[in-house]
Formats: structure tokens, sequence, C-alpha cells
């Protein structure tokens, strides 16, 4: 595996691999947002955010990223302008695109998960993206069902 020390992404995704919530929780900004397919608003805060990804390990059945794509992308609405002018623009490393296969309850899941990384080299935004529909609203159901705090799907 290679050495992820210096690049949050992989940090994440070496987290997730190994389902460590600790050191996936290490790589997020404390006001990291979160953008669910299953849900308007954002996931908002650290705690928020470490909550709904212990959730979505214990939901999958199997899950695996299959691929990476890294390069600038403009942040959420709110946000505009953060990722263009951060410090990794020229490296084209401002956001990485984890790809990622997974099953929930027989279905299988296709995905990506989009870091943007800030200036504090943590991951500030996260956007989860999966298909097909029938999938998406079975995660959805299978989330809620194992949501400790239900406000937090609202």
């Amino acid at each position: 595996m290679t050495n992820h020390d210096s690049d949050p992404a992989g940090r994440f995704r070496a987290g997730v691999e190994a389902r460590d919530i600790d050191a996936i929780a290490a790589t997020l900004a404390p006001e990291v947002r979160l953008y669910s397919p299953v849900k308007f608003r954002p996931f908002e805060g650290r705690a928020d955010v470490v909550e709904l990804l212990g959730v979505l390990l214990r939901t999958f059945e199997t899950f695996r990223y299959v691929g990476q794509l890294a390069g600038p992308v403009e942040p959420a609405a709110g946000r505009v302008g953060e990722a263009l002018a951060g410090p990794y623009r020229d490296q084209g490393t401002d956001a990485q695109v984890l790809i990622f296969r997974a099953t929930v309850q027989g279905k299988e899941i296709h995905g990506m998960d989009l870091l943007h990384v800030g200036l504090s080299g943590l991951i500030e935004e996260i956007t989860v993206m999966v298909r097909p529909l029938s999938a998406t609203q079975t995660l959805g159901e299978a989330v809620l069902a194992n949501f400790a705090a239900p406000t937090l799907v609202e």
C-alpha cells in the first residue's frame, strides 16, 4: 500500500478500507460538510459526519474502492472560490474522487466520494453520489434504520 501520510484523501481511503472510524475522523476538518444522495441538507460538523460514516460502515455488506481521480473543483454554494485559491491548485489536487462499489441488502451500488481538501490539509467537504436509484433508496432506508440520532436524517 502507498504511504498516504501527506495525502488526506489517501488517509481517508485507507481508514475506510480498514473500517477504522478514528483514522477517518482524523482526516476531517471540524466544520466538514457531507452532501448525501438521500438527504437535502448536508451533514455538518465532524461529529455528525463521523456518525454517518460509522453507520455506513455497518450498513455496507461489501465495500471497495475501485478507482481514484484528482483535479481542481469548486466547492458547494457558500464556499465558492475556496478550492481554486487553495495551495494545491497548481498541482491539480484540490479534490480527489474515490470511485467505489458496494452492496446493501443484496443490491450493488456504484458510487463516488468527492473529497475537497482545504487549506488546513483536512477534508472540508464530501459529496457522495450513488447509482442506481433503487440501490440509493435501499441505502437510504438502511441508513435511516441504523441511525442513533433521528434528527440527523431530517
